[in-house]
């Protein structure tokens, strides 16, 4: 009874995805519309049959979640692109959070190893935080419940809930005997898009994006003028691993930095007319140079602020071809609490391209793992607004390329986290007190480098002097999430990541840049 109960539920949400996805194209054309109704009430009732079929003969209980949520409604997306996503009740919660920037919880990040949960680290002034977790602790049990048969996600859901209420963590820790317990009150927990923003040189501002919901344009015009507009001679824009996020958000953001009336982008799909999208606002005067880092990750809302800004020659575009996504997508609720994202519309950059890569001969794992970083439509030229050649279809293409150098057979073997544990094993074992200027010495080398035996790595002596200073950055960067918190480790790593430096260098090639297609665009409207 509880199975064909369930099955009752499951018809009427594919009944309304079906229905959903033929209402937001249908009205335009009457008569297909009424073709399309007949045909989609056919291949419901053939889909019925099947289902039936399954339920009353397949050899195992028939999970109908798993099958329909898992399988026919996914399965059906796929044969459109790679964009459109159903989200079950699970998934459509976190893209909710996600977008909102905010959840109730403890305020720390897991992840499996050997079986266990373990802490990577807690956020800096969260519960967890102040209650003295730290990274490396194997969580054991969340309210006396034994974690060992869950996955991750299992154990996220146990530590949130409501505002104000408290659950108890049992850890085991490094270098202690007995299980500790704590008895941590949840939070809102904050999930800032914009990290907090800082000075990489004098009057030199690094400001990184990490997401776009909806508090980021709120959140990066609090860092500009917590900086201050006045005090800021160039910025350094991290885009890099950036999927993208709201497109308004997108939008807001780029308006900050162009001109009043700028056009950002603009989107149209087959049910809707084209809709352009300018700044408002504008950046109030304020044209200092942009050096803007992305990498293959960078995509969706990422890629508009870059390709508005490379357009209107606003920013010099550093690193690798972006990811190369020129989908809408509009996010509908449905029945059960799921969600649906559905492919609504193409958007175009200020000069008419489209930089959606091509996925109609290549399987979505390959496009989403695309090595061709070089892809392009060579039927889809532009111009900047200096009249610099740019192309659709594969992204954006950086003004200045910065490969990220590859691991090496070394740094592959160690991985990250040798770096974790060993950090972890360290600070369990020594009373360690460090200043945030502090860096690796050549007696915590030695140690490492012992530790490495310890756990038979395999190198040489050679592969370790060669890789020397890639192993101080991650025993810095390690070392630093444990004792200062994860801001702090997050602006050592930047000062010592070798783009950042290319990117200072490239300020004067940003500020020429804009000068220029300035004087170009004087020069155009001045014209008889």
């Amino acid at each position: 009874m509880a199975r064909k109960k369930r099955s009752f539920l499951i018809v009427p949400l594919i009944i309304a995805v079906c229905s959903l996805v033929g209402g937001v194209y249908g009205p335009r054309v009457e008569v297909a519309a009424a073709a399309s109704e007949d045909e989609i009430k056919a291949s419901l009732k053939t889909f019925t049959r099947i289902y039936n079929a399954v339920e009353q003969n397949f050899a195992d209980p028939l999970d109908p979640g798993k099958t329909v949520y898992k399988g026919a409604i996914p399965g059906m997306l796929r044969t459109l692109d790679p964009h459109s996503n159903f989200f079950d009740p699970r998934d459509f919660q976190l893209l909710r959070e996600d977008q909102k920037g905010h959840y109730f919880g403890v305020g720390m990040t897991v992840a499996p190893r050997n079986h266990k949960t373990i802490v990577i680290a807690p956020f800096t002034g969260s519960p967890a935080y102040k209650a003295g977790i730290r990274p490396g602790d194997v969580i054991m049990t969340v309210n006396g419940k034994p974690t060992d048969n869950l996955n991750t996600t299992e154990v996220a859901d146990l530590l949130k809930g409501p505002r104000g209420t408290q659950v108890e963590i049992v850890v085991e820790r490094e270098g202690s005997r007995e299980p500790i317990t704590f008895l941590v009150t949840r939070d809102e927990i904050s999930r800032k898009s914009v990290q907090d923003g800082f000075w990489v040189r004098p009057g030199v501002a690094y400001i990184e994006i990490d997401s776009f919901n909806e508090t980021t344009s709120t959140e990066l015009e609090e860092n500009l003028r917590r900086l201050g507009f006045d005090s800021i001679q160039a910025l350094v824009l991290d885009l890099r691993d950036n999927p993208g996020g709201l497109l308004n958000e997108g939008v807001a953001v780029a308006d900050k930095f162009l001109a009043k009336d700028q056009v950002i982008v603009s989107h149209r799909g087959r049910a809707s007319a084209e809709k352009p999208y300018v700044a408002r606002r504008g950046n109030r005067g304020y044209e200092f140079p942009i050096v803007v880092l992305v990498n293959r990750y960078s995509a969706s809302a990422a890629e508009i602020v870059a390709g508005a800004l490379q357009d209107h020659d606003r920013g010099w575009i550093l690193g690798e071809n972006t990811f190369g996504k020129g989908l809408v997508q509009t996010v509908y609720p449905l029945l059960e609490n799921t969600g649906l994202a559905l492919t609504t519309a193409k958007y175009y950059t200020p000069s008419g391209r489209l930089i959606q890569r091509d996925y109609s001969n290549t399987s979505f794992f390959d496009y989403y793992n695309h090595k061709n970083l070089e892809e392009k439509n060579p039927l889809d030229v532009k111009m900047t607004d200096s009249g610099r050649t740019v192309y659709g279809g594969g992204g954006i293409s950086p003004d200045e390329k910065y490969e990220t150098p590859k691991f090496n057979q070394f740094q592959m073997r160690l991985g990250r986290y040798t770096f974790f544990n060993f950090t972890t094993r360290y600070f369990g074992e020594n009373d360690v007190k460090i200043t945030k200027t502090w860096r690796p010495d050549d007696a915590l080398i030695e140690k490492f480098r012992q530790y490495l035996h310890q756990e038979k790595v395999e190198f040489t002596e050679a592969e370790f002097t060669e890789n020397l200073d890639w192993v101080r950055r991650g025993l810095l960067r390690e070392m630093a999430v444990s004792a200062f918190g994860v801001e702090d480790a997050r602006r050592i790593e930047v000062e010592t990541d070798p783009i950042v430096d290319v990117a200072i260098d490239a300020i004067p090639k940003a500020k020429a840049l804009l000068e220029n297609a300035k004087r170009i665009v004087a020069q155009r409207t001045a014209a008889p």
